[in-house]
């Protein structure tokens, strides 16, 4: 997630939450973005964000590792309003027969409307793709 723009750049679903399943919204999201060397990367102290693989990828593209101090949610606070969103808007209302119906309704959710039609409050009520837009021109005027 994009904290300055609230846009999903990686995201992954899985049966076991293991640093397999972090990699691969890490590298959807690096594929996405290709930042410069001296990004900051914030993440929970989960095993799968302190694992070795998973910072040898961070170190090889040049982040700045951050995570939370023990206790303390409100150093994830944008990720943890997304989750938050994320269950009232789609998982709680809904049962989804398959992992595969699971994962297609999460890619329309995300791809579709959070990054592309939801509004929110910190963008101006602009999605997140509009507000990343309208940086873009801001920056070529």
């Amino acid at each position: 997630l994009d904290i300055g723009t609230r846009r999903v750049l990686g995201w992954n679903a899985g049966a076991h939450l293991d640093q397999t399943l972090a990699l691969g919204a890490l590298t959807q999201a690096l594929a996405l973005r290709q930042p410069g060397a001296g990004w900051v990367h914030h993440s929970d102290r989960g095993v799968q964000y302190a694992s070795g693989a998973y910072q040898a990828v961070l170190r090889r593209h040049g982040a700045i590792g951050s995570m939370s101090r023990v206790g303390n949610c409100w150093d994830n606070a944008v990720v943890e309003s997304f989750f938050a969103t994320l269950k009232t808007e789609l998982v709680h209302r809904a049962h989804w027969p398959t992992r595969a119906a699971a994962r297609r309704a999460l890619t329309a959710w995300i791809d579709v409307w959070y990054n592309c039609q939801r509004r929110h409050a910190t963008l101006g009520y602009r999605s997140p793709l509009a507000y990343e837009r309208a940086l873009a021109q801001r920056r070529i005027a």
